[in-house]
């Protein structure tokens, strides 16, 4: 199958500084398909470049095989970090006039119902709440019947319940067969959203894979925690590597069964163990050095 999306060997430099260094993917139709890094990893670059904000140095950006023209403004929607709407108007009337502009336009009907934006369509869209907004920013993405968007950290700000929110539009949005692609603040949102990741950090992709796979590649292993007021008497037992934190002891292992039973013959009080398996998190730090926000 033909990617909607092909990146090939993008390079971007400004002074002193190789923001986005050599780096290529592809991204296949229908999928959600994450860009992560830490702050200054290049995924804004790259990804302004490919909205074509930025003139990249060299490397190729094909659009269903062929270089990005007329076609690709047409077909993509972009939600940007950071949007002024113009004022004075309703909801209803800022769909309408951003629907305007594009000679392909989704059903207006479809785009409040899928965006949930019943109730504040007579509202001034500057007396909405920024979860309200982000659905409206999202509608406006939508206006054109794209077959690619772009959602450039859509959630950032939002309390959790606009979040999930959030999150079940997209998901819908995604199973009606449109190609996304999502850039993210939450390692939970990317997990929960993306079919494939790109883990990127000084101007390089790390790693690119799905979820899962990610997660058998490098988020091997498992960590026991001991609720204990006296972590000192189980240092003697050394059944695996530990650390003292606040609240108890925890041990860090790649053969969990093999641990809990050394902690069980050791005459370790198991009745308060935790266990935690890697999560998304745990394989960017260990790919990066940093958490998502540094």
């Amino acid at each position: 199958m033909e990617p909607v999306l092909e990146v090939r060997d993008l390079r971007k430099t400004f002074p002193g500084v190789k923001a986005v260094d050599g780096i290529s993917f592809s991204i296949e139709p229908g999928i959600c398909f994450g860009l992560l890094g830490p702050n200054g990893a290049g995924k804004t670059t790259t990804i302004e470049i490919i909205e074509g904000i930025l003139k990249e140095d060299s490397g190729t950006i094909l659009y269903k095989g062929n270089n990005r023209g007329k076609r690709f403004k047409a077909e993509a929607g972009i939600q940007f970090q950071s949007t002024r709407l113009p004022e004075y108007l309703t909801v209803f009337e800022t769909l309408k006039t951003f629907r305007g502009l594009y000679p392909g336009k989704s059903d207006i009907d479809w785009i409040i119902e899928v965006c949930r934006l019943e109730e504040i369509l007579h509202r001034d869209n500057r007396k909405i709440s920024g979860g309200q907004k982000q659905r409206l920013l999202l509608a406006i993405a939508l206006t054109n019947n794209p077959e690619l968007i772009i959602l450039d950290e859509p959630t950032t700000g939002l309390d959790p319940q606009a979040r999930r929110h959030l999150w079940e539009i997209v998901t819908g949005i995604k199973n009606s067969g449109k190609t996304i692609i999502l850039t993210t603040h939450y390692m939970e949102e990317a997990e929960r959203l993306c079919d494939k990741i790109a883990i990127m950090d000084y101007g390089k992709i790390i790693d690119i894979d799905t979820p899962y796979s990610l997660l058998l590649k490098h988020g091997q292993g498992a960590t026991i925690f001991i609720r204990t007021e006296n972590p000192e008497k189980y240092l003697n037992t050394l059944a695996c590597q530990y650390f003292i934190v606040e609240n108890g002891i925890e041990f860090r292992t790649d053969s969990l069964n093999q641990c809990v039973q050394k902690l069980a013959a050791s005459g370790a009080d198991l009745a308060g163990m935790t266990i935690r398996t890697p999560n998304l998190e745990d394989v960017f730090l260990k790919l990066t050095g940093h958490t998502l926000r540094a």
